[in-house]
């Protein structure tokens, strides 16, 4: 940003001046505008614009002069201010409550406010919820389940078998284990055993020794020998050939290890961690895995859980994915649309972390605004309406959870609170929740 450029909050409504003055300490210009009468949102290069769509005392003529800047707008993020008396299935509001980023209620908490604005500039760190376990994300039941593990296995020197699903981030584990291990100084060794040749399975992991075979002009350490007073972690350990099998339980059994055309016993500190994503039981049962070493290696398991396991720490995740991705390209999406949080929610995700990933990384590239979409994402399939239903009661669907959520969020999820300001019954709270698949318990 240069000396001259300014961040503005453009504020189509009547902001209290409290609410200026905050946004003002905060660094913060805030530019009333009159919807109606506005041409524009008067942009100046290299200016941080967010629009404040206040509806506060809005009317339908007002609604529908806001929707038509947002349409004519769609690169600009916009944030919905709600009040007690807002009329949340008016149809005017809801293709204003569709084109916002996030919404808020009077009276507004400025602390969220400001960190939001924060974000969209691109200078404040995502609210999620990080482990104090290195590269660990989430606070799902699921995954205190998985740190509480990792906290118990990490300092006993003994082997750990972490199983799960394909791209659940079983290597993630493996090294959060080391470094928090007494060994965390000492190399850490990652082998992906399906990667590896046949052929060339004992001389990777073990070494050869020169002229053991064609091709072997010189002595090779192998990778266990490399990672000496470390961690071996081997992925996919299901795909070892019986040879390896071998000389793995030797080293496990014994700690010592023969290269490949010797016969010299080298013996060897290292801390073995495995990983499969099939089922060992199976495969020892059908003569592909050798028993002992099963039991060698299954000494301790930990399991990761699949992202479906875990749908609240979808959108950190997400939002974590899509900030760094800006930080190494030049993009315009900095956030998700509403409807687009709900389907990353709602999705089952069959390729787990790595299909979220992969799917954030090319929305925000194809995404033409500051929000990524539902078709950003390929996910129009997972909010499509049911046979029966309309898309605009499938919108006003979409607008009134959206509503209600930010109205819990507010209040600090105090029902009586909620209630009194969207003018409805604490019962009605309570039934919106259930009816929206709202786990307040979640949600806080």
């Amino acid at each position: 940003m240069s000396d001259t450029s300014i961040r503005c909050v453009v504020w189509f409504g009547e902001p209290t001046s409290i609410e200026r003055a905050r946004l003002a300490q905060a660094g913060w210009h805030t530019r009333v505008a009159d919807a109606v009468a506005q041409g524009g949102i008067g942009i100046r290069r290299g200016d941080t614009v967010v629009a404040m769509a206040d509806v506060r005392k809005a009317d339908t003529e007002t609604l529908r002069s806001i929707a038509r800047l947002m349409a004519d707008h769609p690169r600009i993020p916009w944030l919905a201010l709600l009040s007690t008396d807002t009329s949340v299935q008016a149809p005017e509001l809801e293709r204003v409550l569709r084109a916002s980023i996030d919404f808020f209620t009077a009276p507004i908490d400025m602390q969220r406010l400001v960190e939001t604005l924060g974000k969209l500039a691109g200078d404040a760190p995502v609210p999620v919820a990080y482990t104090d376990v290195p590269g660990i994300t989430g606070n799902s039941a699921a995954m205190m389940a998985v740190v509480a593990s990792l906290r118990k296995y990490a300092p006993v020197d003994l082997p750990v078998l972490i199983t799960g699903e394909t791209g659940t981030g079983k290597e993630v584990a493996a090294r959060a284990l080391h470094r928090l291990s007494p060994r965390r100084d000492h190399p850490f060794a990652a082998i992906n055993c399906g990667a590896l040749p046949a052929n060339l399975v004992q001389s990777e992991l073990f070494g050869h020794e020169r002229g053991s075979f064609t091709g072997a002009n010189a002595r090779r350490i192998g990778h266990f020998e490399a990672a000496a007073g470390g961690t071996v972690f081997l992925d996919e350990v299901g795909d070892l050939p019986p040879d390896a099998q071998i000389s793995l339980l030797r080293l496990l059994q014994e700690g010592t290890l023969e290269r490949v055309g010797s016969t010299q016993s080298i013996k060897l500190d290292v801390r073995v961690l495995a990983a499969t994503h099939v089922d060992l039981e199976k495969a020892v049962a059908q003569g592909r895995f050798r028993e002992d070493l099963y039991y060698r290696l299954n000494v301790l398991r930990l399991r990761m859980p699949a992202l479906r396991e875990r749908a609240d720490d979808v959108l950190q995740l997400a939002q974590i994915f899509l900030d760094a991705f800006r930080k190494q390209h030049n993009c315009n999406a900095r956030t998700f649309s509403a409807l687009s949080r709900k389907a990353l929610r709602d999705f089952s995700w069959p390729g787990n972390v790595r299909e979220l990933l992969n799917r954030v990384q090319r929305a925000a590239v194809v995404a033409e605004g500051a929000q990524i979409s539902v078709a950003d994402l390929d996910l129009e399939d997972v909010i499509a309406p049911r046979a029966g239903h309309s898309s605009l009661g499938l919108t006003r669907t979409s607008a009134e959870r959206d509503a209600v959520m930010a109205c819990l969020r507010e209040t600090r999820f105090n029902i009586s609170e909620c209630a009194r300001r969207l003018k409805v019954s604490r019962v009605t709270i309570y039934r919106l929740c259930k009816k929206h698949q709202l786990v307040l318990e979640d949600m806080q």
